[in-house]
């Protein structure tokens, strides 16, 4: 049973326990066949009101920053395979405490912090970020292999032999992708680090695999995996974010006005996309509307879709629609679990969107709803 619309207050975050469970269940299995570990990235999904949903199949997580690290230790109960570009005296304490792994983007930065790593009763084990200066990600916002970037340490910067206590190497050059992609940038590494690899336990394949997409190769993916992990004796960890949560639900939105200017027709929102999608801004993409035709159709009524806070970029479109569009319609914009909720904000004090639960057995159950208070206090 699908998510009844009609029940569902507006403007308002919808993940689908069921969707989830059904990529949840795929990732398992990826994990399993292919004997390697599967992490949850934060930065994606944060969602801590489903971890106990998430604990069923993966038991892990994957942090960005020390908030991240002790959401992963309270919420997953489990110890964060951590990497930041940078610690600080401040967090590193607290990093250490929640994390199993820690990566560092730099090897002044561990040089730096291995003291304090040394100085532990419990044995956390670090790494270092590798740049392979390969990427096929289009957009250069999202691509920490483009010349010049300050992610990871390129092949002529890596000594021959890792600093002392180094146990394991990561990369991350994916947003997306493919199994094929993925291949590609594992030749890069062993031809450009094979020397590295044979001086480590571990190698963390990073995120950006779109393993729960329906086109999606998972047996290429696995058949990889394999291959690449008796070649080389290592124990293998992807931690993909998008695939935990895609495709898992919409943002239900309503429109409040219809404006036209020169011909062009605006459905202005209650919804901002700038404050409440912003990917669809940055990335940019343009999201599927429920019920909508996708690109504009000669004949039937069009419209931009106009978010409600007072940046003038703060639209996208056109779709086109069946019947005109009047106030009071809802706007459900499909597949906005993944990164959008994390990277919200409230600019303009515009009212954020709540979050809710769906399940065939519960029906609608709403998690969080945001006041006129959460948008004060983060200012004071």
């Amino acid at each position: 049973m699908s998510i009844d619309i009609n029940k569902v207050p507006t403007p308002t975050y919808v993940m689908d326990e069921s969707l989830l469970r059904r990529n949840l269940e795929i990732i398992k299995s990826i994990r399993d066949r292919a004997g390697i570990e599967i992490i949850l990235a934060f930065k994606a999904f944060s969602l801590w009101p489903a971890f106990p949903i998430v604990r069923d199949y993966i038991p892990g997580a994957t942090a960005s920053s020390i908030h991240e690290a002790r959401l992963a230790f309270e919420e997953m109960g489990s110890p964060a395979h951590t990497y930041s570009p940078a610690y600080t005296e401040k967090d590193f304490p607290g990093i250490m405490k929640y994390s199993s792994h820690i990566t560092f983007n730099s090897i002044s930065q561990y040089e730096r912090f291995r003291p304090m790593l040394e100085a532990q009763e419990k044995h956390i084990s670090p790494g270092l970020r590798i740049n392979p200066e390969y990427s096929e990600v289009s957009t250069d916002l999202y691509n920490p292999c483009s010349p010049g970037s300050r992610l990871g340490i390129i092949a002529d910067q890596m000594p021959g032999t890792l600093p002392e206590g180094i146990e394991g190497l990561h990369f991350h050059a994916l947003c997306e992708s493919s199994s094929t992609e993925l291949e590609k940038i594992l030749q890069n590494v062993e031809e450009k680090f094979g020397n590295q690899l044979r001086q480590i336990k571990w190698l963390n394949m990073g995120g950006g695999h779109l393993i729960t997409r329906k086109d999606y190769d998972v047996e290429h993916l696995i058949t990889l995996l394999k291959n690449f992990k008796e070649k080389w004796g290592l124990h293998l960890i992807l931690e993909p974010g998008s695939a935990f949560a895609w495709e898992t639900g919409p943002l239900v939105s309503e429109v409040v006005d219809i404006v036209e200017n020169h011909g062009i027709k605006t459905a202005i929102l209650n919804v901002s996309f700038t404050a409440h999608m912003p990917d669809c801004l940055e990335m940019p993409y343009k999201p599927r509307i429920r019920g909508a035709h996708q690109e504009p159709v000669n004949g039937l009524p069009t419209y931009r879709m106009g978010g409600n806070s007072c940046l003038a970029g703060d639209y996208m479109g056109y779709w086109s629609f069946d019947k005109p569009l009047k106030p009071g319609d809802r706007i459900v914009f499909e597949d906005m679990i993944h990164y959008t909720i994390v990277k919200t904000t409230m600019f303009n004090g515009v009212p954020h969107p709540s979050i809710a639960f769906w399940s065939d057995k519960e029906g609608l159950k709403k998690i969080r709803q945001f006041e006129y208070e959460d948008y004060k206090s983060r200012m004071g």
